[in-house]
């Protein structure tokens, strides 16, 4: 899975993807999923999971694009929503 800043801007400082990694793995091991490999940019971060059959990708996906963009802008106030 590969997620993006929305109009691909560089959002993201050094500090921003490692605590994106952390929240991630928590979704994936509250998913019954395994995190396998995690990287990043300043725009996007990469992430490959080892999912069973019986979790649906689209379930997720969706709970992984939705927390790692919530937490994020809890955690860092610098991280403004751009629409």
């Amino acid at each position: 899975m590969v997620s993006m800043t929305k109009y691909r801007h560089h959002a993201f400082a050094d500090r921003h993807p490692k605590r994106m990694e952390e929240i991630m793995r928590d979704v994936c091991t509250d998913s019954g999923t395994e995190p396998v490999e995690f990287n990043g940019e300043t725009n996007h971060v990469h992430l490959l999971v080892n999912s069973p059959p019986k979790v649906a990708v689209p379930k997720l996906v969706n709970s992984l694009k939705g927390v790692s963009s919530r937490r994020p802008r809890q955690e860092f106030p610098d991280l403004v929503r751009l629409d």
